[in-house]
């Protein structure tokens, strides 16, 4: 049972496909930090360590990016709370 849920958690990870996807799987708000701030965490490993962006593939570490850039707290489509 524990392999199984695992498995579906990493399965969840690796399937996912958007930026939006990906930060309410990692429990992350974009409005939470600024863009500068968003982009220093993506240029330090261990910052993307602190939310589990490590683990994410190149291509979903750019859609995270993004998503979380384009909704920045000082964005011009910031997320709302519970996004």
């Amino acid at each position: 049972m524990k392999k199984l849920l695992i498995f579906f958690i990493t399965a969840v990870f690796l399937f996912a496909s958007s930026g939006k996807e990906l930060a309410i799987k990692l429990h992350i708000n974009p409005s939470s930090k600024a863009i500068k701030q968003w982009e220093r965490v993506f240029k330090k490993e261990k910052k993307q360590k602190k939310y589990g962006i490590d683990k994410l593939s190149d291509s979903e570490k750019e859609a995270l990016k993004k998503y979380l850039i384009n909704h920045a707290a000082d964005s011009d489509q910031p997320e709302s709370a519970g996004f």
